[in-house]
């Protein structure tokens, strides 16, 4: 009987030592070489090319002299400053099977949990076995569903410190695909709301989202407003480097003389093709916009729209065009859509007349990162505007114009590009104006300060 027991005993041991051991090492403070360099992980469950502001959260970390691990999807270009630098690590994740993604409402309840557990595994193991225990982990929410419970865990085994970095709210992108009253929508809301409660700190785009966190969501801990702001590869091109831009451009090469002249005005958004996006609006308004342009309104110039990014619609849109072309609905009108490097968008948007944002907001506190871009650029912006966010960043008629309808962007798009032209001057003056504050000067001030790498530390 006592061999027995001590048999359990020691196997029982065995297992907890093992356990024990293959743990992820911890973070100590005492043991860092150098105590002014801070180490800091960045994790973003989405491509880590296709996810700016995690890679300028990295690149002013570096520039402090942090230490910087980025955890994500690589599937496209990073930001070519993030490749040269010596200060900051990629680790890619493992990317999620194709048979575990679907478009099916019906097929994505089956397949849900198996990629979950999926995710949950490869991040589990890039955050804790990959990359060296960091003070500071920033991860990007949403989405929500594994990243806040794998990153909880990780910073709770590893001694560190979690931010939540708010672009939106993950309950809330659910409930475009299954409906506000769909018992997973209401079991992620509980969740996102139950474990954001236990990060050390909170980073929100807008200030409406961060009086949501504060008071909705009864969280006690430091809530701090970061806006995007453009980061400095974004401004205005001179007339000679728009001019040089677009020569080289494939989609507007053969289209210089018109461009040059002023006979064709071009229009430029940037989507990731998913539902939060109406591009039906703007084939709508653009149909009726070459209507009128080649009967009641032959003052109107020509238009070219650019649509920039990669996602799961973008084919359909493309079927869409190319039908009403058939139909002979675009005859004042061209639709190009692009894959561009990180260079060349930024030159993209200080070269376009204006830019367009069919953003639609899920909750009604986010912002579109694109819109700041083009004001970096200078570039005026009309959007969708029915969000109480909008005005945190578009003042219309001063820098921007907010439309509610297919009617409203017509109009918009006639009363801009019509007559003399001075209304989109005006607009741009605006976006000039409101470009001049830098992802640098909000960063420094709120996230370099929390994070003790900038003088007038806020915690």
């Amino acid at each position: 009987m006592v061999t027995y027991w001590l048999t359990y005993t020691v196997i029982f041991f065995s297992v907890i030592s093992t356990f024990l051991l293959c743990l992820p090492s911890t973070y100590d403070p005492k043991k860092e070489k150098n105590k002014r360099v801070v180490r800091v992980q960045i994790v973003v469950l989405g491509d880590i090319g296709r996810s700016p502001r995690i890679q300028y959260h990295a690149l002013s970390v570096a520039k402090h002299g942090g230490k910087v691990d980025i955890i994500g999807y690589q599937e496209s270009e990073v930001h070519p400053d993030i490749r040269s630098s010596p200060h900051i690590e990629i680790h890619p994740i493992t990317l999620t099977p194709r048979f575990l993604k679907t478009e099916s409402k019906w097929i994505f309840l089956l397949q849900a949990p198996l990629k979950v557990i999926f995710q949950v595994l490869s991040l589990l193991y890039a955050l804790g076995y990959r990359t060296s225990a960091a003070k500071w982990m920033i991860v990007q929410n949403p989405p929500t569903i594994p990243t806040l419970f794998v990153t909880q865990v990780i910073c709770f085994i590893r001694n560190t410190h979690l931010i939540i970095d708010w672009h939106n709210f993950g309950y809330s992108i659910l409930s475009m695909k299954l409906g506000n009253n769909h018992p997973l929508v209401k079991i992620s809301r509980k969740y996102e709301r139950n474990l954001s409660k236990y990060a050390t700190a909170h980073f929100t785009v807008t200030d409406a989202m961060a009086r949501i966190l504060r008071q909705n969501m009864a969280i006690s801990a430091p809530v701090l407003p970061m806006h995007d702001r453009p980061f400095s590869q974004f401004k205005p091109l001179t007339e000679e480097q728009r001019l040089k831009f677009f020569s080289q451009l494939p989609e507007t090469a053969l289209l210089i003389n018109e461009i040059a002249l002023g006979k064709l005005k071009v229009l430029v958004s940037s989507t990731s093709w998913t539902p939060d996006e109406d591009f039906s609006l703007l084939l709508d308004a653009v149909s009726s916009y070459s209507s009128m342009a080649t009967s009641s309104h032959p003052h109107l110039p020509e238009i070219l729209v650019i649509i920039t990014g990669k996602g799961p619609h973008r084919a359909d849109f493309e079927h869409k065009v190319q039908a009403l072309r058939a139909e002979g609905k675009l005859e004042m009108a061209r639709f190009e859509t692009a894959w561009l490097t990180t260079e060349d968008y930024a030159c993209l948007l200080g070269a376009a007349d204006l830019g367009i944002s069919l953003h639609i907001s899920s909750s009604g506190v986010d912002l579109p990162m694109k819109v700041v871009d083009m004001l970096g650029a200078g570039l005026p912006v009309v959007g969708w505007d029915n969000f109480q966010t909008w005005p945190e960043l578009i003042t219309n008629g001063v820098n921007g114009q907010g439309f509610r309808s297919t009617s409203g962007l017509l109009d918009v798009l006639v009363d801009l590009l019509g007559n003399d032209h001075q209304k989109l001057r005006t607009l741009k003056a605006g976006a000039v104006e409101e470009g001049k504050r830098r992802w640098d000067d909000e960063w420094d001030s709120v996230a370099g300060k929390f994070l003790g790498v900038c003088a007038g530390n806020i915690t």
